[in-house]
């Protein structure tokens, strides 16, 4: 199996839930066990054997050996099938065509033929590089593109949250944006024509500008791409410097859920990995929910309809992020939201900030379940978040 710290005093540590998620798996062999290895707690994950790997490449020749030239990410492929295929599995892959032996580069071969054994050749309509378009050359590293060939957001809520979170981004530091609001940072930081930056993404997309919504974990100009299991061994390792994530629910104490909400769920991803290797993680978010709608302009953030749920809680419905542990290590955690900011401050979850406009008590206080910690200098937001033009974050 895996030992490892990530995990600790979230969902997935056997204290809490043991990552068993209804009542089968509660009742079944526990996957995840707590253990003491130098005088330290750790989280030991059992491995278990895989029966079918279904994989997708761009060619392949006669001997199955598969490319991915025009693939916008080659994520955890060769990993995957060579674990199935240890385990006396079957692998199969998805490619454009087959083309003949002595075709392809050795050097660009991501899954030998060795591995697999079946090769589907996958009509167009249904092997588009990503669920947002069907090719886009410069998402695979093929071309670069123009940087402002990239639409600007418009201003709404979700950019004065992902232009609040530019404004901590540090221009050394290696960081990482997650899926949901934070990908509206890298856009934000294109339009400011922040130079030289050094995002990343999960799936393995390094340098460029990481794509959003149905694209997300393609990078339009990526400086690399490397393989997702590499990208997560350099996380784990401590390679980041700042890390960008989605806000769900927030809790009095700071935690975070992101994957459960009633019968969905979501499901963690690289959540915790990130959460809990970065010094500085900032969580971005609206501060309500579903049918929210506000103005925003001259500076300022009006609330038009407030949202019908809460995201600031009580009690959320799993831990998905653990303040306690990034108070034990450390961390630097801001939360971001378009009327509001909060820190993690001794502990303590800490408002900081509120939007120009806003009312303290009606706006913000009033629509949480708990009353957080007040800063004594409590300020107002940056007006510039609520106008149009650019903030001129490149000069600052």
């Amino acid at each position: 199996g895996v030992i490892t710290k990530i995990g600790l005093k979230t969902f997935v540590d056997p204290r809490l839930e043991g990552a068993k998620m209804n009542e089968r798996t509660r009742q079944a062999e526990d996957l995840v066990e707590l253990i003491e290895m130098d005088g330290e707690e750790w989280l030991r994950y059992k491995s278990f054997p895989l029966n079918v790997a279904l994989l997708r490449g761009t060619y392949a020749d006669e001997s199955g050996n598969v490319v991915m030239d025009q693939e916008a990410a080659t994520l955890d492929s060769l990993s995957i099938a060579q674990a199935v295929k240890n385990s006396g599995g079957k692998v199969i892959v998805q490619v454009k065509n087959v083309v003949e032996n002595g075709t392809l580069k050795a050097k660009d071969v991501k899954i030998p033929g060795i591995y697999v054994d079946a090769i589907v050749i996958g009509k167009p309509e249904n092997h588009w590089q990503t669920y947002a378009g069907e090719y886009n050359p410069a998402l695979s590293g093929e071309v670069r593109v123009p940087a402002d060939s990239i639409d600007p957001m418009p201003l709404n809520a979700r950019k004065v949250v992902c232009r609040r979170a530019a404004m901590e981004l540090d221009p050394s530091a290696v960081i990482n944006l997650g899926i949901g609001m934070p990908e509206g940072i890298a856009n934000v930081a294109n339009e400011e024509g922040l130079p030289g930056l050094k995002m990343t993404v999960e799936a393995g997309g390094i340098g460029g500008v990481p794509m959003n919504g149905t694209a997300f974990g393609a990078c339009t100009n990526p400086d690399a791409i490397i393989d997702q299991t590499y990208q997560f061994d350099f996380y784990d390792g401590g390679g980041l410097d700042q890390a960008f994530l989605g806000l769900a629910e927030c809790d009095s104490k700071g935690d975070i859920n992101v994957s459960r909400f009633g019968p969905k769920i979501a499901g963690c991803g690289g959540f915790i990995n990130i959460t809990q290797t970065s010094p500085v993680v900032v969580y971005c978010g609206t501060f309500t929910a579903k049918g929210l709608k506000e103005t925003i302009g001259n500076g300022k953030l009006t609330i038009d309809q407030e949202g019908h749920i809460k995201k600031f809680k009580n009690h959320i419905e799993q831990v998905t992020f653990s303040a306690d542990y990034a108070n034990e290590t450390g961390q630097k955690v801001l939360y971001i939201t378009e009327r509001a900011v909060f820190k993690l401050i001794d502990g303590k979850l800490t408002l900081i900030e509120i939007a120009p406009g806003v009312d303290l008590q009606k706006d913000v206080l009033d629509q949480m379940e708990f009353k957080p910690y007040i800063a004594e200098d409590l300020k107002l937001m940056d007006a510039r978040l609520f106008t149009d033009e650019i903030m001129g974050l490149k000069e600052e």
